[in-house]
């Protein structure tokens, strides 16, 4: 298992991580079966945003003994009303479904405090001011959170989060079909039987969202990573041709700031399903080609989608992150250091490209990589 940073929080969080939805389906011994397989292969972060008492009590069970070797990612606004859940920001209502979070997981704090589902501009002013925020901030000052989360799907939202100023990470919606659709704020839309034939590429909005993170330093756990399963099929998928779940996992890894996938899995099964994505090929991994020649909703020509695709470089030069930290450079009037640093430290970079083309030939989305490459040589000097 490899790990990554977590953006400012500096916590090192496995690249697979435990969306405990699917938890809900199992009993006890069930739900210790999937977390034993689970830390058996290094995973080490679990999302429960779920406010059901049983599956909580169950998490709870599972962990007990075990809990440094974990971090939760925890849901704040998340509660249990007359046998079923329900979002709110009802402070009462907030406090005590915390305070059960808590007793249930048999632990004194949650890693990442997470601001519950946050999709609309007013749910965003309703959370982030006022008593809903002071009791967060409360929260991390006792130490019952240690760090400051939100989750949405809509990267409106998430930018605003970004540029909040305490919000330190973001649980977001990310895969090849969500991330070609405009902002949305109701979710259901996002599972709709068919997009408008038109969408071509990634949303700007997503990209711009992307970008941003990793400049601020705002790690991105993503959840929706297989958009539910519809990518599996072709005959379910909006491009009309079938991902594996390594390709959905690796396109959701190669977005900029992103630290950990939250798969939910539903048997010991799906777990090595899911982390067979540590030992896969490159041609396994390759969703790029798939993409490029699906017959719906094709990926904009001319746009880089960090997918690695044009390796190997004849002079070793990481062409997906060159391509990276150029983008991030150009959204700033001038290079921001810590871009420059990062850049400065690729054992090759542009000023390396020999101009072979090579890589160009391996692009499924006609990059002109090499004119790239003298443009960031230019940008950087």
């Amino acid at each position: 298992m490899k790990y990554r940073e977590l953006g400012k929080t500096g916590l090192m969080v496995s690249e697979i991580g435990l969306g405990g939805e699917w938890l809900e389906r199992h009993n006890t011994q069930e739900v210790q079966e999937i977390i034993d397989a689970c830390e058996k292969e290094g995973i080490n972060i679990l999302d429960c945003w779920m406010s059901e008492p049983n599956v909580r009590s169950n998490i709870g069970l599972a962990l007990a003994g075990r809990r440094e070797k974990w971090m939760i990612q925890g849901h704040i606004g998340s509660t249990w009303e007359n046998g079923q859940y329900v979002r709110t920001r009802d402070l009462n209502k907030v406090k005590l479904a915390f305070e059960d979070l808590l007793t249930r997981m048999q632990t004194d704090y949650i890693d990442l405090g997470m601001i519950h589902f946050v999709d609309t501009e007013e749910e965003f002013e309703q959370a982030v001011k006022g008593e809903f925020m002071d009791y967060v901030r409360q929260l991390k000052r006792e130490g019952k959170i240690r760090h400051i989360g939100m989750s949405t799907h809509n990267p409106e939202m998430a930018k605003l989060a970004a540029c909040q100023g305490e919000i330190e990470m973001i649980l977001f919606s990310v895969n090849p079909a969500f991330d070609m659709l405009p902002p949305i704020s109701d979710i259901d839309e996002y599972f709709v039987e068919k997009y408008d034939e038109n969408l071509c590429g990634i949303a700007p909005e997503r990209e711009e969202l992307y970008k941003l993170c990793e400049q601020n330093q705002i790690g991105i756990t993503v959840m929706k990573g297989y958009a539910g399963g519809r990518l599996f099929q072709a005959d379910t998928s909006p491009f009309g041709v079938a991902l594996t779940p390594v390709q959905c996992l690796h396109y959701a890894l190669t977005r900029p700031a992103v630290a950990s996938v939250m798969v939910g899995f539903d048997s010991t099964q799906h777990v090595a399903e899911a982390v067979a994505y540590e030992t896969a090929s490159e041609e396994e991994k390759d969703y790029a080609g798939v993409l490029a020649s699906a017959p719906y909703h094709r990926f904009s020509t001319g746009q880089c989608t960090y997918c690695g695709h044009c390796a190997p470089c004849p002079v070793k030069i990481d062409i997906a992150m060159v391509n990276k930290l150029y983008d991030l450079a150009t959204m700033q009037e001038e290079v921001p250091g810590t871009v420059r640093a990062h850049y400065e430290q690729l054992e090759a970079n542009a000023s390396d490209c020999v101009g072979c083309k090579g890589c160009e030939s391996r692009c499924p989305f006609q990059v002109p990589i090499a004119e790239r490459m003298q443009k960031t040589k230019e940008l950087f000097s």
